[in-house]
């Protein structure tokens, strides 16, 4: 029998600064699907494979031999790649071997840029709800988060410009966004850009600006921090193959920025994973350079999920706030009469065949999201189609 615990469970041992995150709820909940038979909509990974060309060029990588550790920035022909996909998608001119490290997916180079550049005390500001890691990480680095809150305005995200200016003070050093957004799929308007690069620049704040669902913008633009006017200089942009590429499970991400900026992350860095993937890393620079063809083709088709799942929860009686960008959608559940979604996700599995995420785990006060819960619809279109289904026993 699988253990799906009411609340982390942490060691005795574990040091102080950790306390509150133990295991996370995404392996809680995956546990609790594998165990069920259930639908996982929670953890967000897709159900199909990489494009044939992205595969083949990691094993091609494989059968020639490239098994040991690569380089530690990451190979040349990925940087390479990396920096011709800025200058192709968003204009931006980047140094492949001065202002780019490839990392063990995004969430190493999150996890490395505040471990490098957070000093004990330091503040980091961030919208909630969040990505888990994202408070995680900004506790081993010793610092301290601070927020402003994304809630529902009609059928979108938003914040309160004021309420970002607030959070930030004297001791804050870091500004760190993510657009689309991870769980709201918010994406930030060309005003809420602006506002975010005006308290940067005022306040000398470093930004990091995790991009990783550039390519599923659905409503609206994606347009890179740092293209802003005064953001370049101060921007480290992160971005990863998994999402864009349907091999979540290859961990090859990269930061680009400031070459002072990229060195002080690569400190940590190196102590981290020192390197990883390296003949995925071959497959990911193959990616980088499809037609745009490819990039459309997967925007239209999660278009069209985002679309299918949307109306199964509606139909049910959720209000479902646009997803703009990205896997999820996330709903209020206490619109059909719940008001602890922890507890909504527990018993889901069985009483409908569903695994779903509670959203308190992205906030610093639980309490602000007790009732959302958060769907991913990343998954073929049979998949989602049983899930209505199933859906339909929520009546």
């Amino acid at each position: 029998m699988v253990r799906v615990a009411s609340e982390p469970v942490e060691s005795g041992f574990l040091a102080q600064r950790l306390h509150g995150f133990g295991t996370t709820i995404f392996a809680e909940m995956s546990a609790l699907a594998a165990e069920t038979g259930a639908i996982n909509l929670g953890q967000g990974f897709p159900d199909t494979d990489p494009p044939g060309e992205v595969a083949e060029a990691a094993v091609k990588a494989i059968r020639e031999g490239f098994n040991q550790y690569p380089p530690g920035p990451g190979i040349p022909e990925l940087r390479a790649a990396i920096a011709a996909h800025q200058e192709r998608f968003h204009g931006l001119p980047v140094d492949a071997d001065r202002e780019v490290l490839v990392t063990t997916g995004a969430t190493e180079a999150i996890a490395a840029a505040l471990i490098s550049l957070v000093d004990p005390g330091d503040e980091v500001v961030t919208f909630e709800p969040y990505y888990d890691s994202y408070a995680a990480s900004v506790a081993m680095a010793g610092g301290v988060l601070r927020v402003a809150t994304l809630r529902v305005e009609g059928e979108r995200w938003a914040f309160d410009p004021d309420e970002l200016r607030g959070a930030v003070s004297t001791r804050t050093k870091i500004l760190l966004v993510n657009s689309p957004h991870n769980p709201t799929g918010k994406v930030l308007t060309a005003e809420e850009r602006q506002v975010v690069a005006d308290v940067a620049i005022e306040h000398d704040l470093i930004v990091v600006a995790d991009e990783v669902y550039e390519h599923l913008v659905y409503d609206g633009d994606h347009v890179p921090m740092a293209s802003l006017p005064g953001m370049a200089e101060r921007t480290l942009t992160i971005s990863s193959g998994g999402k864009t590429f349907q091999c979540t499970g290859w961990k090859v991400g990269w930061i680009i920025g400031p070459a002072d900026l990229v060195s002080a992350v690569r400190t940590s860095k190196q102590f981290l994973t020192y390197v990883s993937g390296g003949p995925l890393q071959y497959g990911i620079a193959v990616g980088l350079g499809l037609g745009d063809d490819y990039f459309d083709a997967l925007r239209a088709e999660l278009r069209e999920r985002r679309d299918q799942l949307a109306v199964g929860l509606a139909d049910v009686g959720f209000d479902v706030p646009r997803a703009e960008g990205g896997y999820f959608l996330t709903t209020d559940v206490a619109q059909v009469g719940a008001y602890d979604a922890r507890q909504f996700c527990l018993d889901l599995p069985r009483r409908v065949g569903l695994v779903a995420i509670p959203s308190s785990v992205f906030y610093a006060d639980p309490a602000k999201g007790r009732t959302y819960v958060r769907w991913a619809f990343c998954k073929r279109p049979d998949v989602i189609a049983t899930a209505v289904e199933r859906l339909q026993r929520l009546r």
